[in-house]
């Protein structure tokens, strides 16, 4: 949903819908106790009925206007103790559900106490920030289903005191949103639409914004000796590409990238010869969501010119069976050197991230390494929907990672990827396979494949299975593509490089 985002300091109610946020005192303060004056008390006479008193309790009052009729909705978001920058988005999610369907116009106000350590104009910014995040939704092939109700905001208007500063505070938010809407898209399309040679055009997009981007075809895949990633590739009519994406957006265009993050693409995964179960397989056009990831992250960082220089690299394939797919037993060559015997076909990511990651380390020499996939079933058996599993080779990174999801609510949990783990991808025939040796750990292992190839550098693997595509609606998002992962590793970039 796309609607435009105002702030105003005029008090008055709108022709439509104005919403009033009360925290848990129901207390009226500066603009709102004016606007009740304004209005004869209308606000502190519905306060009295007492049907406000709980967090998330809302009362309708309604203006008689000519011939229309005005409502207001009174709204209580809990202890003003408990509400601030790291949470107002969540509050704003949970207001986007309290809208009724017909809205075309929102008007919202609320007061903090002037004792306050935040700004009403920064809150205002992330509430509405919220409201735009959980409003998304992906109607592209409803072409004659369309909900009539889609689409029917237009306008959600905040008021504030400094108008110039919500502003300022609102800039940064709206290019992360376009970021989040662009991988949840990504992620969303159908894999006929969305093969690797369109997915790397989707990344090339990103050069009208400054980023440089680079894309390989598979001559120059074949060249580089990628025989991982290449492997995954062969049993599928649509080539693979391999691109590498720049945000250069500190003085020192040349210095090295602080991070570079990695992606895997996988448009389609059927599993290859180790075909998977018919059963859910559709679901398997979000496999690529580690580089939708990626790509959207890329674009909210150049979108807010963030003050760092980045670098990014995703392999894009799609895993197909055919005549021409490789096998299990077959022994391939990654661009590293490793050779490595393939088990199963469908543990497919880790090929590609094994040639990724090289050629990202190859061609930027990044600080620290970032890298997620849709790349384990196990990892949601370990933590379900509501986190993401993080495995890493350093304390520090690790521990930035997991406090950027706290803070952000994208959370994620760190699992081990220790040296008693090694054996567990030792084979008999090559320098190392594809798989685990045995049931259990199955996340681990994938992580502990990867690792072979980061050369040392700090890094951190991010397994994102669990936590990219939502079956049920949540309060920042809907069902479908979440997104997650570009608003948690743009605070880890905010917070902790910039």
């Amino acid at each position: 949903m796309t609607f435009k985002v105002t702030f105003n300091s005029q008090l008055k109610f709108n022709n439509e819908l104005t919403l009033i946020l009360l925290d848990e005192s129901l207390k009226l303060r500066g603009n709102i106790a004016l606007l009740d004056k304004n209005y004869g008390g209308i606000i502190s006479e519905a306060i009295k009925l007492k049907t406000l008193n709980k967090k998330g309790s809302k009362k309708s009052i309604y203006l008689k206007k000519d011939k229309g009729i005005r409502e207001i909705l009174l709204y209580n978001i809990g202890n003003e103790k408990n509400i601030n920058v790291d949470n107002a988005e969540r509050i704003g999610g949970s207001i986007f559900s309290s809208i009724p369907k017909l809205c075309k116009k929102l008007t919202i106000y609320f007061e903090i106490d002037k004792k306050s350590k935040i700004t009403l104009e920064e809150l205002a910014a992330k509430i509405t920030h919220g409201i735009k995040l959980r409003s998304y939704s992906f109607y592209k092939y409803k072409l004659k289903s369309k909900d009539k109700f889609n689409n029917l905001l237009k306008e959600v208007e905040f008021k504030v005191n400094n108008v110039a500063l919500a502003k300022k505070y609102y800039i940064p938010l709206k290019a992360l949103e376009e970021g989040v809407f662009l991988t949840r898209n990504l992620v969303s399309e159908p894999a006929n639409i969305l093969t690797p040679e369109n997915l790397a055009k989707e990344a090339e997009k990103l050069k009208t914004l400054g980023v440089k981007v680079e894309v390989l075809k598979l001559p120059q895949i074949k060249k580089l000796k990628m025989g991982a990633l290449l492997g995954v590739a062969m049993g599928s009519a649509n080539e693979p590409r391999v691109v590498s994406m720049s945000w250069n957006g500190t003085k020192n265009k040349k210095s090295k990238p602080e991070v570079c993050f990695v992606g895997k693409g996988v448009t389609f995964d059927t599993g290859g010869i180790s075909i998977k179960p018919s059963g859910g397989m559709e679901d398997m056009k979000w496999d690529m969501g580690g580089s939708g990831v990626v790509i959207g992250l890329m674009k909210a960082l150049a979108g807010r010119k963030a003050n760092v220089n980045i670098s990014a690299v995703v392999g894009l394939v799609e895993n197909m069976p055919s005549g021409k797919a490789q096998r299990p037993g077959d022994v391939v060559v990654a661009s590293s050197g490793h050779s490595i015997e393939v088990i199963n076909t469908d543990a497919e990511g880790r090929l590609v991230l094994a040639d990724a990651v090289t050629y990202a380390i190859n061609k930027f020499n990044p600080k620290r390494l970032i890298d997620l996939a849709t790349l384990t079933g196990a990892v949601i058996v370990s933590l379900g929907p509501q986190r993401a599993g993080i495995f890493s080779n350093n304390d520090e990174l690790a521990s930035n990672i997991f406090d950027s999801g706290e803070k952000t609510g994208e959370k994620v949990w760190r699992m081990p990827v220790g040296a008693e783990y090694d054996d567990d991808i030792k084979s008999a025939i090559a320098d190392m396979k594809n798989v685990g040796s045995g049931r259990g750990a199955g996340a681990t292992s994938g992580a502990k494949f990867i690792e072979q190839f980061t050369k040392n550098i700090p890094w951190v693997h991010i397994d994102i299975a669990g936590v990219t595509w939502a079956k049920s609606n949540s309060i920042l998002y809907p069902t479908g593509g979440t997104g997650f992962g570009v608003r948690l590793l743009n605070t880890y970039v905010k917070d902790f490089i910039e």
